[in-house]
């Protein structure tokens, strides 16, 4: 996160019946668990379609297809105690191999050489307030 800057991200939305991927992470300032889809920055002069492929290439050595624009989210938001803020722009994608469907977990790596843990969640869990799910207002673009 950079500090007073508002970031472009791109987000991928991988679904498996009911459940889609997202990656776990924890905030150490509120204690809490958080579950966001995976996907990154939005490089000066990179269309976000690209961003996106690129960024699931570097993150899970994975290509993807089917690529539908859902919408964009503005999120302001408080991690580890800093405020960020981010533009997200949000896809409806599939994985070219099949085979990812098929595991309940598996591990990426962000640019920052940081593992990020990936599991398959039921939408259900974030829908009746189990889990959470960011952005914010990302689960009221996927019920419209």
């Amino acid at each position: 996160m950079k500090k007073g800057v508002v970031r472009p991200l791109v987000i991928c939305l991988f679904r498996n019946k009911e459940s889609i991927l997202v990656a776990e992470g924890y905030d150490n300032i509120s204690k809490e668990y958080y579950y966001r889809p995976i996907g990154g920055e939005i490089e000066f002069g990179e269309m976000s379609s690209d961003a996106l492929k690129r960024e699931i290439q570097e993150e899970i050595k994975a290509s993807i297809t089917n690529i539908e624009y859902l919408g964009t989210l503005e999120n302001i938001f408080s991690y580890n105690g800093e405020i960020g803020h981010e533009i997200v722009l949000v896809y409806d994608v599939t994985f070219v191999d099949t085979s990812l469907y098929k595991k309940s977990y598996f591990e990426g790596i962000e640019d920052n050489g940081k593992i990020i843990k990936l599991f398959w969640k039921p939408l259900s869990e974030f829908q009746n307030g189990k889990l959470r799910l960011v952005p914010e207002y990302l689960l009221a673009l996927l019920n419209n």
